[in-house]
Parts: C-alpha cells; sequence; structure tokens
C-alpha cells in the first residue's frame, strides 16, 4: 500500500503546471459546472409544486395546523415533487392490498382525488377528498362517494358504472377474503343496489336518488360503510 502512495506522489511532482490555455478550459468548465447546478437548481424550483398556505387549509378542512403538517410531511416524502401521476398513485395504493389487484380501482379514485382532471393529485386534492373522508357529515361523505361512483361524471351513475366500481372493489379485496365471495357476487350487489336506488326507473341514479336511497337503508349504508374502509 505504501509503495502504491509513493508512486502517486511520485507522478504528482512530476506533472507540469497547466498551461495558459489549459487554465482557460479548466475555470471554463468549473463556471458552467456552477451555471449548470444554478439552473438545475432553478428548474427543480419550478417543477416542486408548494401547496397553498396551511392557515388557507385550515379553514377549508376539518384538520388543525399540526395535523396538516404531519400529512404534509408524508404526502412529501412520497411525492417529493409536491404532485402525483396516476401511476404512482397506483404504485402507492397497491401496496395496502397486496392479495389483489387494485389497479382500476386505483383509477377510479384517482380520478375522484384529481378533482379538477388536471392528470395529477395535488397536497390541496388530497387533504381535501381525506378531510371528508374521515371527518365529513354523511351527507358530504355521500356526495363524495357519488362522484366516485359518476365515473364520465355527467351528474348520474348508471349500471355499468356502478358495476365497474363495485368489481374493481372485489379485485382488489382479491380471492383471499372470508367468507370466500362468489364470481356473481358483483354483478349481485349491483342489481340490487341500483334496484333500490333508480327509484323512477328511467336507467340511471341522481344523486337525490343516490342520497335518499343510502340514508333510508341500513344495508346500503354498511355497505358504503365497508367501502369507506378502501377509499
Amino acid at each position: 500500500m505504501g509503495a502504491v502512495m509513493g508512486t502517486l506522489s511520485s507522478l504528482q511532482t512530476k506533472q507540469r503546471r497547466p498551461s495558459k490555455g489549459q487554465l482557460y478550459v479548466m475555470d471554463y468548465i468549473t463556471h458552467q459546472n456552477k451555471s449548470d447546478k444554478i439552473e438545475d437548481e432553478l428548474e427543480m424550483a419550478t417543477v416542486c409544486y408548494r401547496p397553498e398556505g396551511l392557515e388557507q387549509l385550515e379553514s377549508q378542512t376539518n384538520f388543525n395546523k399540526s395535523e396538516l403538517q404531519v400529512l404534509y410531511r408524508g404526502f412529501k416524502n412520497e411525492c417529493p415533487s409536491g404532485v402525483v401521476n396516476e401511476d404512482t398513485f397506483k404504485q402507492i395504493y397497491s401496496q395496502f392490498f397486496p392479495h389483489g389487484d387494485a389497479s382500476m380501482y386505483a383509477h377510479y379514485l384517482f380520478n375522484a382525488f384529481d378533482a379538477a382532471q388536471s392528470g395529477s393529485v395535488k397536497f390541496e386534492d388530497f387533504v381535501a377528498a381525506l378531510s371528508v373522508l374521515l371527518r365529513g357529515t354523511i351527507h358530504e361523505k355521500l356526495r363524495w362517494a357519488f362522484n366516485l361512483y359518476d365515473i364520465n361524471k355527467d351528474g348520474n351513475i348508471n349500471k355499468e358504472e356502478m358495476m365497474n366500481i363495485v368489481k374493481a372493489i372485489y379485485d382488489m379485496m382479491g380471492k383471499y377474503t372470508y367468507p370466500v365471495v362468489k364470481e356473481d357476487a358483483p354483478k349481485q350487489h349491483v342489481e340490487v343496489f341500483f334496484q333500490k336506488m333508480d327509484k323512477n326507473k328511467d336507467g340511471v341514479v341522481t344523486l337525490d336518488e343516490f342520497i335518499e336511497s343510502c340514508q333510508e337503508d341500513d344495508n346500503i349504508m354498511r355497505s358504503l360503510q365497508l367501502f369507506e374502509n378502501v377509499m
């Protein structure tokens, strides 16, 4: 080891001093690296999204300032850029359901969180939805659930939309549920619920019909509370 270090020292002492041209090139490279670093920092500052003030979010949600700070730290830990796209959202969400396929339900859930339909979820979107799901009134939770089921956002829920959501939930829960779920369970579930909710039998469920049916039927409310656990 000493011989190697001695050889390196000898080579360093025998090197010629750099010429003026070499010094100019070295100075240019150093300056360019500094400029690149500054540009990278400016680019990161542009890319990274910063949420609204916590005071404003506190007035808009059911969380206090300290709770929002904890939520924001967790959000930034998973999403350093300050926003989350659908692919990242699916990856994070699927970790909670390792025995099933959560991809489709995560897709629908992402669209419900992305209120502006911008293709990304900001911290404000995330905390607003969480505020309703965890601490909202029954009416607020039902409105949020309706928006989730209303996949095409036309203000109504048709049977196909309800089937898509319910099937996605069953797929996410996987085959290792107890009691074991039959293959036709999602279809049976939708047939019963849709018949009760579509009060005027026009083939769609409106927001008013949805809220009224849920509040009238304890079985529907229990099912929604069960599904709320996977939201």
